[in-house]
């Protein structure tokens, strides 16, 4: 059976009114389908199919196919209107409340989540404080296909601004929200559910700064989280940073959007000093994130044998992981896994986005004067050009730190490598200067050591290097 089958042929034009608004979809069918879900989670006689408590663990195959119609048919808006009107979403909550069968729980909030879309109902359903906190109880079920329509639903709830702040209020009411979600990140192999519950805790943090330093700091008490037999069970002391290394590592080979979902969230943590106090003081003293990123720049993200365009297509996975690196570059240097013994093939790294960026602004150039007068291709270019921006500023004040880290050591290495020449170095330069000069100059004193006629010729490229020396 299809997960979803095609909504059914109306029978609204033999019966003149019977049509769901504009749509061809019948009144009397969705109406007979929302009595036979009553019907279901409060049978008037004993199923045979129940089980012993009483309760249906299974669907038979035709209210299945029926209730999954609905679903398909719930994406219109006059249709989600009828539903509404017919107080679906209460019925929906006595499944929540009665049902055993985690195929029907998954199909109601999907249905939820599809009517959510509209501004209209949205704000209904967000409104209604008992189905609110029915729904983020679901966030606690052991059924993974539930946990992600149950996330969808709150991703739509979360991206309507009306909707919002309702929402996130309620979840910093909810400290269990906190302990479902680490749950989740840190033990589900779905790399589905990881993607969207890993969207749910990006646009959190993004709407509410407060609740993400509640959860920074949480962590502390025993938690009671989910469990197959709906028994309380305690849970280990969740730290949201390893639940989101842990959640980034199931999806960064499946979903290179997922990466960059759980990227940008390590990067909203440290636009606060207790975000990066969270990363840079782990048990590890942030050991495994640095490893984690530092493994994607160095082997999976612009590599050498990538074509230049391929900053554009990872600009803002390549922004939020430089911006992570940066700051704890900035706040931990005495740790070892920062020295540059370390961390130059992220130096050399850094300095190959910057030649690659300098490819793509002269493609872009190009593709400007192509189509001058085009409006929306003038556009399109701008906003490239604004995220690239954002991307070579992280990228250059990383590389104005670890500069002033170079020893003779590591620039002799780099000399041997190949790496540093007077191409690389007038790139770094030319990228830097003038806002990171004492960078520059510090760097320009320790290849003096190494590379005396090198260093001579970058000056000589350089003068305003010459008139301080």
């Amino acid at each position: 059976m299809d997960r979803n089958p095609s909504p059914p042929c109306s029978d609204a034009e033999e019966e003149e009114g019977d049509a769901v608004g504009n749509t061809v979809y019948s009144k009397h069918w969705l109406f007979s389908v929302l009595t036979r879900l009553i019907e279901v989670i409060a049978p008037a006689e004993p199923d045979p199919a129940a089980s012993p408590e009483g309760a249906r663990t299974e669907l038979d195959e035709e209210m299945e196919n029926d209730i999954c119609k609905v679903w398909d048919m719930s994406m219109d808006e006059d249709v989600a209107l009828f539903l509404q009107e017919f107080n679906a979403p209460d019925i929906f909550m006595g499944v929540f409340a009665k049902s055993k069968c985690p195929r029907l729980t998954e199909i109601c909030v999907g249905i939820l989540g599809n009517m959510a879309c509209f501004q209209d109902i949205c704000m209904s359903i967000s409104k209604d404080e008992n189905l609110g906190q029915v729904l983020l109880q679901r966030l606690c079920d052991s059924d993974s296909p539930t946990l992600l329509e149950t996330s969808r639903l709150l991703l739509t709830c979360l991206s309507q601004p009306e909707a919002a702040n309702v929402w996130v209020e309620r979840i910093r009411e909810n400290p269990s929200v906190y302990d479902c979600v680490c749950f989740i990140m840190s033990s589900s192999t779905n790399v589905e559910l990881l993607v969207k519950v890993g969207e749910v805790v990006d646009k959190l943090f993004d709407l509410d700064e407060e609740l993400m330093l509640s959860w920074i700091k949480n962590g502390t008490c025993r938690s009671v989280g989910p469990s197959v037999d709906d028994s309380p069970e305690e849970l280990p002391d969740f730290k949201i940073v390893p639940c989101i290394l842990e959640a980034a590592k199931q999806v960064r080979s499946d979903n290179p959007e997922g990466l960059d979902v759980y990227m940008h969230i390590l990067q909203l943590l440290t636009t606060v000093d207790e975000g990066i106090q969270a990363i840079v003081q782990a048990p590890d003293g942030g050991k495994e994130t640095w490893s984690l990123l530092y493994d994607l720049v160095c082997q999976e993200l612009c590599q050498p044998d990538d074509p230049p365009i391929i900053v554009q297509e990872q600009k803002t996975v390549l922004a939020s992981i430089l911006s992570v690196l940066s700051a704890m570059f900035a706040s931990q240097t005495e740790q070892e896994y920062t020295r540059m013994r370390k961390s130059k093939s992220c130096f050399f790294f850094l300095i190959r986005i910057l030649q690659y960026m300098e490819g793509c602004g002269k493609r872009a150039v190009d593709s400007s004067k192509e189509s001058e007068q085009e409006e929306t291709g003038r556009t399109d270019v701008n906003e490239e050009d604004f995220h690239l921006k954002i991307l070579k500023d992280i990228c250059c004040e990383l590389l104005s730190n670890m500069l002033q880290e170079l020893t003779k050591e590591n620039t002799l290495e780099g000399l041997h490598q190949g790496h540093l020449n007077e191409q690389t170095c007038s790139c770094a330069f030319q990228n830097l200067l003038p806002l990171y000069f004492a960078s520059v100059e510090s760097f320009l004193e320790v290849l003096r050591e190494a590379d005396q006629t090198l260093a001579d010729n970058l000056e000589k490229r350089f003068p305003s290097l010459k008139v301080h020396t």
